[in-house]
């Protein structure tokens, strides 16, 4: 019996992938299991949830404001060096998290260091694979970006169970050096696509075509990509920063659904379905279409955080819905960078998909403490939810009546 070998170039870009679905897991945790920290800090820090969530806007803020130049370096320096970088000071913000005495130090460690850190990553790794994998698009940036979504399922109960038994400053010391050292050994593999190596050896890196982020940024269609990336960041966001403390409010957090407590259990459905959502709905865009996976993948979102706030005290529709909120949600992080790609190039990729990420920056924001505020001021999380759904389905009628036809009318390389 003889078996079929993929070519070394077939080969090796599978295993990229692999590397950068490992690198994009080590990262995840700082953001997808933030909820789990918030009660703990309030308390040790003595200081209120919108002061807290700041932090988490910081993390955002600083991963997507900085990611342009973040790209270019990865771009100059390539992504070994880069990458192992980013993931050295995502494992220290934690690390030094822990030692944290004031809500300034915890801006400081947690905020700054780890959106830095994770930032390098998540540009390096999304752009790493839209030039590994050009006929694959969607697929291949939604695996690595299912890496950033399933990586918290390994880690949620773990950390979670971890606080509970010994405090949140030895789980965010723990937790923070076996992110580096797993993602550090992951990163020692990456490498350029062989086209794009031998273009900057010869000095002919002009041989990729693809548009300049100066070009990009005068086009009308980047910045409706941006304000739609803004919009549907904003409702994600929102769900990722605030879960723990809605589900305290609606009374469902600790009530046991399938033996165990309903809160850390819809988090760890949302981190499955989040992270299945990326590949899956990468894949249905390279066959039907980025803007028509769009308008269903953000339609089914505000349709599913409608149903949750009307069952939002039924703990088991609670954790089921959780689910598919973020099946309509984690998409954006495959689509996005890929009808990016498709529309300005691979030549500037990732500098390109830096300006476009400073989007989640703005969402983290707005979903962040602007919510927090508004939850204060009104007393209830229905007007929150209410803006949400709003962005939500109003992303999904814009995919369809003003992206798709701008992109077809306009070619920028």
């Amino acid at each position: 019996m003889t078996t079929t070998k993929l070519p070394a170039s077939g080969r090796e870009r599978w295993i990229q992938l692999l590397l950068g679905l490992i690198c994009m897991m080590a990262i995840s945790s700082p953001q997808y299991t933030w909820t789990l920290f918030t009660k703990p800090l309030m308390g040790a820090l003595a200081a209120k949830l919108p002061e807290i969530q700041v932090t988490f806007s910081l993390l955002i803020v600083l991963q997507t404001f900085l990611s342009p130049a973040q790209g270019f370096l990865v771009d100059r320096f390539g992504p070994r060096f880069l990458i192992s970088a980013g993931i050295l000071l995502t494992g220290l913000s934690w690390i030094l998290a822990a030692h944290a005495t004031t809500v300034t130090q915890l801006y400081l460690t947690y905020g700054l260091f780890g959106g830095v850190g994770t930032g390098i990553v998540y540009i390096g790794i999304v752009t790493q694979m839209v030039k590994w994998f050009p006929e694959r698009r969607g697929f291949a940036v939604g695996m690595v970006a299912a890496g950033y979504g399933f990586g918290a399922i390994v880690t949620t109960f773990p950390i979670a169970s971890s606080i509970a038994q010994h405090g949140y400053q030895a789980t965010l010391w723990t937790f923070g050096l076996a992110f580096s050292i797993v993602g550090l050994l992951a990163a020692q593999g990456l490498k350029r696509p062989a086209r794009e190596a031998e273009a900057l050896s010869s000095g002919h890196s002009e041989q990729v075509a693809g548009a300049s982020p100066a070009t990009m940024l005068k086009t009308p269609v980047f910045w409706l990509m941006f304000v739609m990336m803004t919009m549907m960041s904003t409702s994600g966001l929102m769900v990722i920063s605030q879960t723990a403390a809605f589900a305290r409010d609606f009374g469902v957090a600790t009530i046991t659904v399938m033996g165990m407590a309903a809160l850390p259990l819809a988090l760890t459905v949302d981190r499955f379905t989040n992270g299945l959502t990326r590949p899956f709905f990468g894949w249905i865009s390279d066959n039907i279409g980025r803007e028509n996976t769009m308008f269903i993948a953000f339609l089914l979102e505000g349709l599913a955080m409608l149903a949750w706030l009307q069952f939002r005290g039924d703990p088991v529709l609670f954790v089921l819905l959780s689910g598919v909120v973020f099946f309509g949600w984690g998409e954006i992080f495959s689509l996005f960078p890929s009808t990016l790609t498709d529309t300005f190039g691979e030549r500037h990729a990732t500098a390109n998909y830096g300006f476009l990420y400073m989007a989640q920056g703005v969402g983290s924001v707005l979903g962040g403490p602007m919510a927090a505020q508004l939850h204060e001021a009104t007393g209830s999380w229905i007007p929150v939810f209410g803006v949400v759904i709003t962005l939500d389905i109003l992303a999904a009628v814009l995919a369809l009546v003003a992206l798709k036809p701008l992109r077809r009318r306009c070619r920028y390389f």
